[in-house]
């Protein structure tokens, strides 16, 4: 213990070091602070929606009270639903930060609805949003190779490493005794910081202890290939050249190639494409024979064939009828391009198991539920709910059932 507290006192007396583990560790809190108030920010967002969807929906009340008419309120009534994110979001946003976590969706074609933001796969292999995720995979690597790139070279440029070779507690471990000490200030540089946040923010214990210990495996990893390179015997300046050149193409380069790659060989079309193929088939619905259309609905969907037949004028049904109509067109398309992301994103995750820097990261989204897996969650979780609108409206408007105020209340309403 003495030996370590030497080193320690040694350790510090290098103004460098102490000013790298410092700047780690601001850039940690930096960014779980930024992380927190990122989540709070969607937090408060959620917790908003009640007091504006009543309002919203007292105004849409007062009018179709007028006249009874149960097809404007599946018009004219939005329904919110929301994805509130996990204790662990805050370390790494994810998917949170570029696909929506709160949409509003009407009684109408839902694909139209669902695509407009369009949900993608996140290039897990590259940098987004300065998040605890980002200091951790991209800034990480680079203060160990400040700390480790003249562990051992640094001594034999200075004269001493023969010195301390022949020192009776020298040699291997000495090495060992630094090796661990710098490992175990960089993990507190960045760990304490994360226990400290994962603890405000209500993250449970085992999930904390997970990400503490891949705190602990990435950086021993990087360790590891900075030993590697000082056995070559190299001057410091060539070790750290070496170093930063690895980290520069496991970090970025070869999972952006990667990501390229898995992109060319799962080629994909984007959600955009489905909402415009939707809305195609509905704004072609307005030139197709009526009778046609509520055939179509009908042979899907015949629990509502006892509906009365159309009249002249318009009706609501046959509206509504089109726009489901159109959903089922671009099943399909919605069913492959599903297909496509999970295939996709399996990729990359099963790439996580040769880059470190990808495996981090998806496994800090995963731990966050902030990756494609929960995106398409949160989608299943809306298309549930919107199957019961459709049910909801659909028992008034085909069966000409008056909808007044009351009957507001009685909407399904969204829960995760």
């Amino acid at each position: 213990m003495n030996l370590v507290r030497h080193e320690l006192r040694l350790l510090l007396r290098q103004r460098l070091t102490v000013g790298a583990l410092a700047l780690l560790a601001l850039l940690s809190v930096a960014a779980l602070v930024a992380g927190m108030a990122e989540i709070s920010r969607q937090r408060a967002a959620i917790a908003a929606i009640p007091a504006a969807q009543a309002e919203d929906i007292a105004a849409v009340a007062a009018y179709v009270d007028r006249t009874k008419d149960a097809g404007s309120a599946a018009y004219y009534s939005f329904h919110p639903t929301w994805d509130a994110p996990a204790p662990l979001a805050f370390a790494a946003l994810g998917m949170r930060d570029v696909s929506p976590y709160i949409l509003r969706v009407r009684a109408l074609g839902l694909e139209a609805q669902i695509y407009d933001g369009d949900t993608f796969n996140p290039e897990l292999a590259l940098p987004g949003r300065f998040d605890f995720a980002f200091v951790l995979v991209f800034l990480g690597p680079l203060f160990v190779i400040a700390l480790f790139h003249d562990l051992r070279s640094g001594e034999r440029e200075a004269g001493r490493l023969r010195m301390l070779d022949a020192l009776p507690d020298g040699g291997q471990r000495l090495w060992r005794r630094r090796t661990l000490l710098r490992w175990a200030l960089l993990w507190a540089a960045l760990g304490v910081p994360f226990l400290i946040a994962a603890t405000v923010s209500g993250v449970a214990v085992v999930q904390g202890l997970i990400v503490a210990i891949v705190i602990a495996a990435y950086l021993l990893f990087w360790i590891a290939l900075a030993a590697a390179v000082t056995r070559l015997r190299w001057t410091s300046v060539a070790n750290a050249a070496t170093l930063a050149g690895a980290c520069l193409i496991l970090v970025l380069i070869v999972p952006t190639l990667a990501n390229v790659a898995i992109n060319a060989a799962i080629p994909l079309n984007q959600g955009a494409e489905i909402a415009m193929a939707q809305r195609e088939a509905v704004n072609g619905a307005w030139d197709i024979p009526r009778d046609r259309t509520m055939r179509r609905f009908y042979a899907n969907h015949p629990e509502w064939a006892g509906s009365a037949p159309l009249g002249t004028a318009f009706h609501y049904k046959w509206y509504l009828a089109f726009h489901q109509n159109g959903d089922e067109s671009v099943a399909g398309a919605v069913r492959a391009y599903r297909t496509g992301l999970e295939t996709r994103d399996a990729a990359a995750r099963a790439l996580g198991w040769v880059l470190p820097s990808v495996g981090v990261q998806a496994l800090l989204t995963r731990l966050g539920h902030t990756d494609l897996i929960a995106q398409l969650a949160y989608q299943d979780r809306i298309r549930a709910f919107h199957r019961r609108l459709r049910a909801f409206y659909y028992g008034y408007v085909f069966e000409d059932r008056p909808f007044g105020i009351p009957d507001f209340n009685r909407a399904p309403r969204f829960a995760k």
